[in-house]
């Protein structure tokens, strides 16, 4: 049994496809509200040092977490994924409006998905970083809001979701699907097993 630093649902289920059982660290408001981790963007800083500078403030933040609530010690796994295009990072949206923003700048074009990977057990930390490139065909505004309007943009980097919907806008991918969706699963058997986890 491991902790997962992490709410989102993708990388739940990409647990379990690998058979890791996990208890999520959940936070005490239900949504995520971690005051120790800052996830805004440093000035000078690439989307390459950002996703892994947030996915291991996460693991320490969970670690602390662990201790601060008397939790019996375990692996910790954390994540953060991110989009890099033009060398300018690409979050998840604030509202639709920045949704169909991010959308319509991806629309033809390639961009990197990068997806950090962390696991610690408090003593040591180890940490892998997965790199995509994904290739969206032409998006009119019409697909662009309708995709919007399905709800299913809200709470992702770069504002879509490759195991939805979103599927039918990528001509091609180079690298981890799994990276893409959030949790590039050989990257995180690799760090699970190199803390000893039987996989």
């Amino acid at each position: 049994m491991i902790y997962l630093a992490s709410n989102s649902p993708r990388r739940r289920e990409l647990l379990k496809q690998i058979h890791v059982r996990f208890e999520p660290l959940l936070f005490r408001t239900g949504a995520r509200a971690d005051a120790d981790v800052n996830e805004d963007v440093l000035p000078g800083e690439d989307a390459f040092s950002y996703v892994q500078r947030v996915a291991m403030a996460k693991a320490v933040g969970g670690i602390k977490r662990i201790s601060w609530r008397s939790l019996p010690p375990r692996l910790l796994l954390a994540a953060d994924t991110t989009l890099e295009l033009d060398g300018a990072i690409i979050g998840k949206p604030d509202n639709a409006e920045h949704a169909e923003d991010i959308l319509r700048s991806l629309s033809g074009r390639s961009h990197q998905v990068l997806t950090a990977v962390v696991v610690g057990d408090g003593q040591r930390y180890a940490q892998r970083l997965s790199v995509s490139e994904v290739r969206f065909r032409a998006l009119d505004d019409q697909e662009i809001r309708r995709y919007v309007a399905s709800g299913e943009a809200a709470d992702k980097a770069g504002a879509y979701g490759i195991q939805g919907r979103a599927a039918v806008f990528i001509e091609e991918i180079r690298g981890s699907y799994t990276g893409i969706m959030g949790l590039p699963l050989f990257e995180t058997a690799a760090l699970l097993q190199e803390f000893g986890y039987p996989l």
